[in-house]
């Protein structure tokens, strides 16, 4: 048998998705041609010849010449069934960001349709913000606005996306997988999102094989092999159901496929099991002429087999938010082995596949108040998000609201909504209206009192009790789980909290300038004042105030660089014997290796929920007399801390040091002996220290895993990175996080 490695490096030769075949403008023309649509066959030979002028010296990482990238684009679009203006925008994708072309420039050569849809895909460059991920989060935003207008940029990302993801191959690992981790998280989700489970498969199995190649070479070695010796019971299961349909006087064509890599991976994951207790990895679709034998199928379907209790899902009745409709159940086979089947129209199954290409129109997309789902969920978003200033607020809002909605919940009138998991009667109130979730004082669900953070469960009717005393928590940002009810109690917190941190600091100022027998209204009559302001990014006195009453700007500092010599008198004052004690104690202004912007007075921390370590990208938070607490920008805790921007502060790392920072990592992996010693081996042999490890082995008996975990001393970012590579590398090893504490 071929050891794992030989099976990787095969592997490597054999990705998820085929490379696309060489793409020229011919073949873009065909497959418009196809759709019927008419469109002007000299604007696309113009488009055509624009981009291939502006990228005419550029190569691609593979050294293939780059205009076969946005040609590759426009074939997906078009081949998508997508018009000519999509696929012109996606032939110019590229060319604001990567050459000299101006958006005016293409308004006055292609139109401003096409103009707007490319500046819509456009990047924002990173030299206007500090971190990667204030960048990457304001490209979002701009690609989700843009949206709203015109939702074919979204599907020209999605198309450029997948083109990249298939040739990723030629990036530097650390490229790969920030790439690879950047399409599970937004791209594939967005395809979800929009109904293009086609779109959506390619792109998450693309990046299982990039993010977790050991993983995926196993667990594909696996499915192919049951799938080889299972298929003469496959051929008789769908042999068998064919016949009891015919029987039964239903019309359907049935089929099987594979289930895609990554949501086997999930599956396994999610119920602890191991690869060789996979049996569920075949679908069975059973597609019929109408609703009525949809129905009819299933009957004859439970007769032939015995259904699993509780995996019986009606999106036929209940259609998922991106117009998803299907029956889904699990029934177990001859041998005990389950097996899934899927029912649905010839219709439904076209809207599975392509989801919003499926019955997509130029006019509707444009029309304003159009009632495509996918517009009216963009434009949510969007009115949401109008309340939080700060990028990766909305970053992780719409991470939220990517995953799909699954339970529905009614009120008492008989209304549906549909909620993502774990969303709580808190959640319901906010969606009714803001002031019922504002004054929401707890909940009766099926007639029962429930605290307001229980979750709600499919086919819940939801009764909503309010108190006019009733104000928003903090802590309710703990358990709500939709955007719009984190939106609300954010901005919510945000006004109140500014308003108290106004009065505070109002009165810190006149404490300060009673020192110097100066008024409050002399003071704002200062000279230097409206040049202090503009410096600081202020617009008002009033935020001088708050900024002060929050601790991002000291009374101190402010006044010595507004008021004149005359009024100060004497010089500044030298630290007091405290804080020179603190100061010998604990490091101020670059407390571990880190460096706070404009402040060099200021206590800096690492936060121990994520424990930074040089090289990644940091957020500083002030809190309240503890200084500044200095977390990744991937802390889920930034998220709830976060929601009042006016506290977070610039940091950075103060440069190289010999200092070594402690990370936990967690383990998990298959119950085999001599993993222990391989994984503290890998770790010695990138010159770390391992100086804990803690191994729980209680579910080895029933899922064969077990769970590692070890902290280990590393001296940066890239340092972990290669340990956490290596480590993935071990045999019988399944995944490796880095916990994050709360």
């Amino acid at each position: 048998m071929p050891s794992v490695r030989e099976r990787l490096s095969r592997l490597r030769q054999k990705p998820p998705v085929e490379r696309p075949k060489k793409v020229e403008l011919a073949d873009i023309v065909a497959r418009l041609e196809e759709s019927d649509r008419a469109f002007d066959h000299d604007l696309l030979k113009r488009v055509y010849d624009f981009s291939a002028d502006k990228h005419s010296d550029q190569k691609r990482r593979s050294g293939e010449p780059y205009l076969t990238h946005p040609l590759q684009v426009g074939y997906t679009l078009a081949d998508l069934g997508f018009d000519a203006t999509c696929v012109a925008a996606g032939l110019l994708h590229d060319v604001l960001e990567d050459t000299l072309a101006t958006r005016e420039d293409l308004q006055e050569r292609f139109g401003s349709d096409i103009a707007e849809l490319v500046d819509g895909v456009t990047k924002i460059g990173q030299h206007e913000y500090v971190r990667r991920d204030q960048a990457q989060a304001e490209t979002f935003r701009k690609l989700i606005l843009a949206s709203v207008k015109d939702i074919r940029a979204i599907l020209v990302k999605l198309a450029d996306r997948w083109h990249n993801m298939s040739t990723l191959e030629y990036l530097a690992p650390e490229a790969r997988r920030r790439i690879a981790r950047e399409t599970l998280e937004i791209y594939a989700p967005l395809a979800r999102r929009l109904g293009m489970s086609r779109l959506q498969g390619d792109l998450e199995d693309m990046a299982f094989y990039h993010l977790y190649p050991h993983q995926f070479a196993e667990l594909q070695t696996a499915v192919e092999g049951k799938v080889k010796a299972g298929r003469r019971l496959v051929e008789e299961v769908r042999t068998r159901l064919e016949e009891r349909l015919a029987e039964a006087g239903v019309d359907a064509d049935i089929n099987f496929r594979v289930k895609r890599f990554y949501s086997i991976y999930n599956k396994l994951r999610r119920r602890g099991l191991d690869i060789s207790q996979l049996y569920d990895y075949v679908a069975f679709r059973v597609l019929t002429e109408n609703v009525r034998d949809c129905y009819a199928a299933l009957g004859v379907a439970h007769q032939t087999w015995r259904p699993v209790p509780g995996r019986f899902k009606d999106y036929i009745a209940m259609p998922k938010p991106n117009l998803y409709q299907s029956l889904h159940t699990t029934l177990v086979g001859e041998k005990g082995h389950p097996f899934e089947v899927q029912i649905r129209t010839l219709e439904m199954d076209r809207i599975a596949e392509q989801g919003i290409a499926a019955h997509w129109s130029y006019k509707e997309a444009n029309k304003e108040g159009a009632s495509d789902p996918n517009i009216v969920w963009l434009r949510q978003l969007v009115e949401w998000q109008k309340e939080v200033k700060d990028p990766r607020a909305f970053m992780t809002a719409l991470k939220v609201d990517l995953y799909p909605d699954e339970v529905y919940a009614f009120t008492p009138k008989g209304d549906v909504f549909s909620f993502p998991f774990g969303a709580t009667p808190l959640d319901f109130a906010y969606r009714i209206h803001t002031d019922l979730g504002h004054h929401c004082s707890g909940g009766r669900v099926n007639g029962k009192l429930v605290p307001l953070k229980t979750p709600l469960e499919n086919g819940d009717i939801v009764e909503i009790l309010t108190s006019s005393n009733r104000q928003p928590s903090r802590d309710w940002l703990k358990f709500v789980a939709t955007t719009r009810a984190k939106s609300k109690i954010r901005h919510w917190l945000n006004t109140e909290q500014k308003k108290r941190s106004t009065e505070i600091g109002r009165r810190s100022v006149e404490r300060g300038l009673r020192r110097h027998k100066v008024s409050l209204k002399r003071f704002l009559t200062q000279p230097a004042l409206a040049g202090y302001l503009s410096r600081e990014g202020l617009s008002r006195v009033d935020d001088l105030f708050s900024a002060i009453g929050f601790g991002k700007v000291t009374v101190k500092q402010m006044l010595a660089k507004v008021l004149t010599d005359e009024q100060l008198g004497t010089e500044a004052e030298k630290p007091g014997k405290l804080r020179q004690a603190v100061s010998r104690i604990l490091p101020f202004g670059g407390g571990a290796g880190i460096t706070v912007k404009g402040h060099d007075d200021l206590l800096a921390y690492l936060a121990k929920c994520c424990a930074p370590v040089p090289g990644e990208d940091i957020i500083g938070y002030i809190t309240r007399g503890r200084g500044v607490s200095v977390h990744s920008v991937n802390c889920p805790n930034v998220e709830n801390l976060l929601y009042n921007p006016e506290r977070e502060i610039e940091v950075d790392w103060a440069g190289k040091s010999d200092e070594v920072f402690p990370v936990v990592l967690r383990v998990e992996t298959e119950d085999r002996p001599g993993i222990l010693a391989r994984l503290t081996e890998i770790i010695a042999k990138h010159g770390s220290n391992i100086s804990q490890m803690e191994t729980d082995t209680r579910e080895a008996r029933e899922t064969g895993r077990a769970s590692i975990e070890v902290v280990v001393e590393v001296s940066d970012r890239r340092h972990l990175d290669k340990i956490r590579a290596s480590v993935r590398e071990i045999p019988g090893v399944i995944a490796v996080d880095r916990p994050m504490r709360g």
